[in-house]
């Protein structure tokens, strides 16, 4: 696991407590249904050109909420963010909730979880931006 300093892990800690999180046998569940939530990848680029979630789209957590609102208007679209461990989606759900965003969630155990549990991964090379 990826070490985290103190003041970050407490800045985390406190968004969880204001957010809603999901587990990953939730989301896998989630996603075989009808409309399923829109899986938001938070990651840096080149953690997102190593792998995601199959279907994830790709908003980094230092754009996110610049480029939001184009990719997603519907303040109700269901967003599951998630990045390595659950740290950096849980500031981002934060961070949506705070500019209206009515559902959004972050994903409990990030990356790190989702293989764990031997959750679907696409580890496809993905072009790099121009």
């Amino acid at each position: 696991m990826a070490h985290h300093a103190p003041r970050f892990l407490a800045l985390c800690e406190a968004a969880r407590g204001r957010i809603r999180e999901m587990g990953i046998d939730e989301l896998r569940a989630r996603l075989q249904h009808d409309r399923p939530p829109v899986v938001v990848d938070v990651r840096e680029d080149r953690e997102w050109a190593a792998g995601r979630i199959p279907g994830a789209v790709h908003l980094g957590k230092g754009v996110i909420e610049r480029d939001v609102e184009d990719a997603f208007p519907d303040l109700d679209e269901e967003l599951v963010l998630y990045c390595g461990g659950g740290f950096r989606s849980a500031l981002a759900a934060e961070a949506l909730q705070q500019m209206g965003y009515r559902n959004v969630w972050s994903l409990a155990g990030g990356r790190r979880g989702w293989l764990a549990a031997g959750a679907p991964w696409d580890a496809e090379p993905v072009p790099s931006a121009p």
